[in-house]
């Protein structure tokens, strides 16, 4: 583990500060254990996904069929008592419905708005890249804001609020590609992988004993859930640690000059606020009042890989964009240099 960056040194609000960051390493570890009770073998997975839900982000799950995609977020509403939301994209699917729309009463001579399927707290986009371009943009005011606007209405999805897609990356016939800016809304970008051998024995009898994500107990209320959104803001972040997640941000855009043929764009400081949001999610579920870059380090990967844009020639030779920031993050210096 790397010394802290930064260290603060010791105050009452920093033992009243480890308080909150014990009780919400405790709760994190309560959901943790009871979405594996339905999802084996895939214990980094699960962390990922509920560190983008505590740092108030989205997770886009790219993976083949069957691997317990839509469990997983079922798996984590029930586990916070949230209201759960699922959306089968497809080509004709229209933004209002997923966000909703004016009716016009004649009665009342009057409109009013009626709310799409967005408003939940764990909302599932199956197959996202499935629906038509104009579809998917629907989904980017309420990813960005956690609100939508219909007509010249406004309206506040309540927190906490998740968006996890999927999508399939093999079957390219009838899909459309997701674009940058939608893509850079989500937080992370996770694959499923097969499970090992044990893990799958135990899927196969449990379906088989019909235990599924729908027989899970809640662990956390929604009100325990705001306050654990609350608690990780106290986590600290020094300016050591903020100008590293920053060299490491400026580091990809460089591999546009330095690998001409294969970086098309560089990551935005949107990508370096999902990396200090995320890491320090993954600091307080360690029960540490500070964030290391050690923490920054774990969640690199999934946080950026998605956001470094290759060149077509790059995509074609099976260029993996997440080797890249991985070679970045050996690069960086945790210290900047004198």
């Amino acid at each position: 583990m790397s010394a802290a960056i930064g260290l603060f040194p010791p105050s009452r609000r920093g033992v009243l500060l480890m308080t909150g960051v014990r009780v919400f390493q405790t709760r994190f570890d309560h959901v943790k254990h009871n979405v594996e009770q339905v999802i084996h073998g895939k214990s980094r997975t699960v962390s990922l996904a509920l560190v983008c839900l505590f740092a108030e982000g989205h997770l886009l799950i790219e993976d083949v069929p069957g691997l317990a995609k839509t469990s997983l977020a079922k798996a984590i509403a029930k586990s916070i008592g949230g209201e759960f939301n699922r959306i089968q994209f497809t080509p004709d699917l229209l933004p209002s419905d997923l966000v909703g729309a004016q009716i016009f009463h004649r009665a009342t001579e009057d409109f009013s708005f009626h709310r799409g399927p967005v408003f939940c707290n764990v909302l599932l986009g199956d197959e996202i890249n499935r629906a038509a371009p104009k579809t998917q943009s629907a989904l980017l005011q309420v990813m960005a804001e956690r609100q939508v606007t219909v007509g010249l209405e406004t309206a506040l999805v309540h927190r906490p609020f998740i968006c996890l897609a999927t999508q399939n990356p093999l079957d390219h016939q009838g899909t459309y590609p997701l674009s940058e800016g939608l893509l850079d809304r989500f937080m992370m970008r996770l694959p499923m992988g097969y499970p090992d051998e044990s893990a799958e024995e135990k899927i196969v009898k449990q379906e088989l004993a019909d235990q599924t994500p729908d027989a899970l107990k809640p662990v956390l209320t929604l009100a325990e859930v705001r306050e654990m959104l609350a608690a990780v803001r106290e986590v600290a972040v020094s300016d050591e640690l903020t100008g590293y997640v920053v060299r490491i941000i400026r580091a990809t855009r460089d591999l546009r000059r330095t690998m001409r043929q294969v970086v098309r764009l560089g990551i935005s400081p949107r990508g370096a606020i999902a990396l200090g949001l995320a890491a320090r999610v993954q600091a307080a579920s360690r029960g540490q009042r500070y964030v290391t870059p050690d923490d920054v380090k774990d969640v690199a990967v999934p946080v950026l890989g998605h956001r470094l844009l290759l060149t077509g020639e790059a995509e074609a030779a099976g260029t993996d964009p997440e080797e890249l920031v991985a070679e970045v993050l050996r690069d960086v210096a945790v210290t900047r240099p004198r």
